[in-house]
């Protein structure tokens, strides 16, 4: 296919700047969003908080992608991590969206999401279909974050919902961590592991995420997740025969409960996702399960 024009906020992060070297190295021109001085062409300067950007550049894009966002590891008990977790997000979103919507030959808008939009839904099998619920911080978040793109599917443009699983690689959150937890002989369960916990490998993460720039029949929610999604019980002991270490331990639920705070329950909730769209629009993962998964990210 012919080279893409797209554009790229939250560059700066792990699957942001994976995202820019992975669309590079197959031939589009990518320019990225930041919040300083432009430092050549392939920079633009933007301030979502004042709804300052380039309508110039927004308006030659093919595709504009958000995954700006602050870190999703902090305080859970801090009332300002949760605020500036949801502004973030969907201030970010909100302005893109309408630049989207006012450029006069639409780019698509892949608007970066999490799967936790769904909620805990015990072992039902969860596509794209599925209904949100509860009111866990991260489903409030992911909620509002995808209302932000309204005003460019209003207007008629493209829009992918990027629903990300935790994408799972020794380099960046929750894989590092655990990693070394799991080293030290500190790894094991939460609560009673039945609940199901979604992921992805970086791999199939950038293929998917591209696949859905160059693809201009996808559109909507698009779940992006492993085929099969393992309970905690079972990523627990892959993890631990992968990094040949004992994983006996149980963290029982009144101790997540008061230790995770707000994120208590994308730890103890259970999404049992299926990347549905994907499948449905050709894509085909590399790695399908949590043993898959979890090799290709250590």
């Amino acid at each position: 296919m012919p080279p893409l024009s797209v554009v790229v906020a939250g560059a700066s992060g792990f699957l942001g700047s994976s995202l820019v070297a992975e669309l590079r190295a197959r031939g589009h021109r990518v320019t990225t969003l930041v919040r300083r001085p432009a430092d050549g062409p392939d920079e633009s300067t933007w301030d979502p908080y004042a709804g300052v950007y380039d309508r110039a550049v927004v308006g030659a894009a093919d595709v504009v992608v958000n995954l700006a966002g602050s870190p999703t590891l902090g305080n859970p008990h801090s009332e300002q991590w949760a605020q500036q977790l949801r502004d973030s997000r969907v201030t970010t979103t909100r302005v893109l969206a309408q630049a989207v919507a006012e450029a006069e030959r639409r780019p698509a808008f892949l608007a970066g999401n999490g799967i936790s939009y769904y909620g805990d839904h015990g072992a039902e099998v969860l596509t794209e279909t599925a209904d949100s619920r509860g009111d866990a911080l991260l489903t409030r978040v992911t909620k509002e974050w995808q209302a932000a793109a309204d005003p460019a599917v209003a207007a008629g443009a493209r829009v992918v919902v990027l629903r990300t699983a935790p994408v799972m690689d020794h380099r960046a959150a929750p894989l590092k961590q655990l990693r070394l937890l799991f080293r030290a002989g500190l790894g094991g369960r939460l609560g009673s592991g039945r609940q199901h916990m979604a992921m992805i490998s970086l791999h199939d993460w950038l293929g998917a995420v591209v696949h859905a720039a160059e693809h201009d029949t996808l559109a909507g929610p698009v779940n992006l997740c492993c085929p099969v999604t393992p309970t905690n019980a079972e990523f627990t002991r892959v993890l631990a025969r992968e990094l040949h270490r004992p994983a006996f331990a149980t963290v029982p639920r009144a101790v997540l409960d008061k230790a995770a705070g707000a994120m208590a329950p994308e730890l103890l909730g259970s999404l049992n996702v299926r990347p549905a769209a994907l499948e449905a629009a050709g894509f085909v993962f590399r790695d399908r399960d949590v043993t898959a998964v979890l090799r290709a990210g250590l």
